[in-house]
């Protein structure tokens, strides 16, 4: 009998374990922690989510896998209303939120040792953990030209990209597109922060400016944890190549992977509904301009952040962990962008997903540290 490995052979230590202890050096600042080391929502779920979802909650019989037709009717709706995106609803699937996807999507496709998966150079962790946990090879690569021969079961995209808010153009997606399926290799887009462009619009890679209209080998992974306060329900959906679709459906029957029916209620009323998307997306509009400054005037540089839910910051005198320390010693808490892969040793990624008060209170601090900065600087001056 095979001896079982543990667990803690088989996965790295959950990133954020890492940070406790700068966390309890944050929380004993006099006003209190601000934690932006997280995109997690903080604002209200909007109350026609909430109708919904109690309007569903006699709900005694099993759910569709599938989910309802009316749910995936009200998916395509979306995708086409904002994101010019058609495809038959029949391709789509509703998820347990996007990272169950992210994390099962090798396993489902019926990846496993032997297998190769890429996916980005600096990438949200659960890509790797996914690949890991299928028993393929993860391979961490942006430029297509890296891969050489490699001809990967798997390729993953992220754009609007977290950390970074990086967007591809639609030039890079159309010669990921070609290469895929000139190899036939399945490309997956993880695309949970579609609606949060700022300083450009992002694309699906389902987009027939992208796609030449065909969705042949192609999913587009979708989440309303962002765009709509829905994290605590966890909702999201896979949409795209409908014979690939058709294939996760039938491996999620057989494990048990459903979407609560209260849940695809809410998610219907949420895609059904742009009015409280737009007006949660000026809030966190409203959030970045102020964080971005503030990072900006005490000194940090900050790159890509054109779209998604971070600023990916870098200052001149600090790697990773000793920009987290610093910002730590005034109450503020950021991920390193080690967390994100060995590219990002140099950056910190700066959630505006706080509220307010909270996001008010960092600009606060972060003016402290421009003016100590400031001093010093003028004080060097003075000596020489």
């Amino acid at each position: 009998m095979a001896e079982r490995r543990p667990v803690a052979e088989r996965l790295p230590v959950f990133p954020w374990d890492r940070l406790a202890p700068y966390k309890e050096t944050a929380a004993r600042h006099p006003d209190g922690i601000v934690d932006l080391s997280v995109g997690t929502p903080v604002d209200p779920v909007p109350e026609r989510l909430r109708a919904a979802l109690a309007a569903a909650a006699d709900s005694p019989g099993y759910p569709l896998t599938y989910g309802t037709r009316e749910l995936r009717e009200s998916a395509a709706g979306w995708l086409e209303r904002r994101h010019g995106v058609r495809v038959d609803p029949a391709a789509v699937l509703p998820t347990i939120g996007s990272k169950e996807l992210v994390a099962w999507l090798p396993t489902l496709l019926g990846l496993g040792a032997g297998d190769t998966v890429v996916y980005p150079e600096l990438a949200y962790p659960t890509y790797d953990i996914g690949i890991r946990m299928a028993g393929a090879t993860p391979v961490a690569a942006d430029g297509l030209v890296q891969l050489g021969p490699t001809r990967p079961g798997l390729l993953w995209i992220n754009s609007p990209a977290n950390p970074t808010g990086r967007v591809l153009g639609a030039d890079h997606l159309r010669k990921v597109v070609s290469w895929a399926r000139e190899r036939g290799v399945v490309v997956a887009s993880d695309e949970c922060y579609l609606d949060l462009g700022w300083d450009t619009r992002p694309l699906s890679i389902l987009h027939p400016d992208v796609c030449g209209g065909s969705h042949e080998g192609l999913l587009a992974v979708h989440s309303l944890s962002k765009r709509s306060n829905l994290a605590g329900y966890r909702a999201g959906f896979v949409a795209g190549d409908a014979g690939l679709v058709g294939e996760l459906l039938a491996v999620r029957k057989h494990a048990g992977m459903i979407v609560p029916a209260p849940v695809q209620a809410a998610m219907r009323a949420a895609l059904d509904d742009d009015a409280h998307a737009v007006e949660q997306k000026e809030r966190y509009a409203a959030r970045r301009v102020l964080l971005r400054g503030a990072l900006e005037r005490a000194g940090w540089n900050i790159t890509h952040s054109e779209a998604g839910l971070y600023l990916w910051a870098a200052h001149p005198d600090h790697d990773a962990w000793g920009s987290v320390r610093l910002l730590a010693e005034q109450g503020v808490l950021v991920a390193p962008g080690e967390f994100y892969g060995p590219a990002g040793v140099g950056h910190v990624r700066v959630a505006f997903t706080a509220a307010d008060e909270r996001v008010a209170a960092a600009v606060k601090r972060l003016e402290a540290l421009d003016r100590g900065a400031s001093v010093l600087r003028e004080g060097g001056e003075r000596s020489e």
